[in-house]
């Protein structure tokens, strides 16, 4: 019965996972720690496999939907995979009871940033953020996507690309410390930091977190984290609820994906902060 009602939460968790470009992990964890009573390295483990199942099953429609910025992820990801790797080798050194009050506090900072960002709107050769970027320019990273039903292109521009960097590589190290596949922090920094709209941010942030959770997993394998019969169930899941959520995401107006993206993480962020306390 555990197992079904396992399965169950994966399939949302993939679902929410997809949408915000997060992962699944953000709802996995919790629900694994606090409703099942599992550890929470073992709940770490069986999330980073259900991260690489998010980004497999949702990556795939977000390039062909044209809203992933390919160069943009590949230029991050070196920062990512770097912090990922270290931080797996903090995460042997750390207690569980730390490890639920940081990711509570990287999750409500998230949130309340993210609530403070106004709905993304068409960009204007008159705004600051429109100024030329040496970096963006070199690398070409500023691109365009498809905007609602009427597929209007909405060009944008990266901006502050070194900020970027170094949030990403924040990202990884949280990422190989908690499992969350580092998404939160990716779509905080694609979008606050370097400007990119909140859909291209959460498709860029999927096409990533597979490659930085791959990163640690190998790790949390050969360390017997990663129990099959846990982690078989949830990436399963993952994976139906990451393919119906990359359906729908393209159709979301920006402002419902960003309310939502506050009102999960705040909840989520609220409970572990309580559970590491106690």
């Amino acid at each position: 019965m555990e197992s079904f009602l396992i399965f169950g939460i994966s399939i949302f968790a993939g679902f929410l996972g997809a949408i915000l470009g997060i992962g699944g992990g953000a709802v996995l964890i919790p629900s694994l720690t606090l409703g099942f009573g599992i550890h929470i390295r073992y709940a770490v483990g069986a999330s980073l496999i259900s991260v690489i199942a998010t980004s497999s099953g949702a990556a795939a429609s977000y390039v062909r939907e044209r809203l992933t910025n390919i160069r943009v992820a590949i230029f991050l990801e070196i920062a990512t995979t770097l912090g990922a790797l270290l931080g797996v080798g903090l995460s042997g050194f750390l207690k569980s009871k730390l490890l639920y009050v940081i990711f509570g506090l990287v999750l409500l900072q998230s949130a309340y940033l993210m609530s403070r960002k106004r709905e993304d709107s068409a960009p204007s050769g008159s705004d600051p953020e429109f100024a030329e970027n040496a970096w963006a320019n070199r690398l070409r990273l500023n691109s365009s996507y498809p905007e609602g039903p009427s597929r209007r292109e909405v060009a944008y521009r990266v901006t502050q690309i070194p900020l970027g960097f170094l949030y990403m590589v924040m990202a990884g190290v949280l990422s190989g410390l908690l499992g969350i596949g580092s998404g939160v922090l990716k779509v905080l920094a694609m979008d606050r930091a370097m400007g990119l709209p909140i859909k291209v941010s959460s498709a860029t942030s999927n096409f990533m977190i597979g490659v930085t959770a791959a990163a640690s997993a190998g790790v949390y394998f050969l360390r017997g984290d990663i129990i099959p019969e846990l982690a078989g169930p949830v990436a399963l899941g993952v994976l139906i609820g990451s393919m119906i959520g990359a359906r729908l995401m393209p159709v979301l107006p920006a402002r419902q994906i960003r309310r939502l993206f506050v009102v999960v993480i705040a909840a989520v962020a609220t409970q572990m902060i309580l559970k590491g306390l106690r």
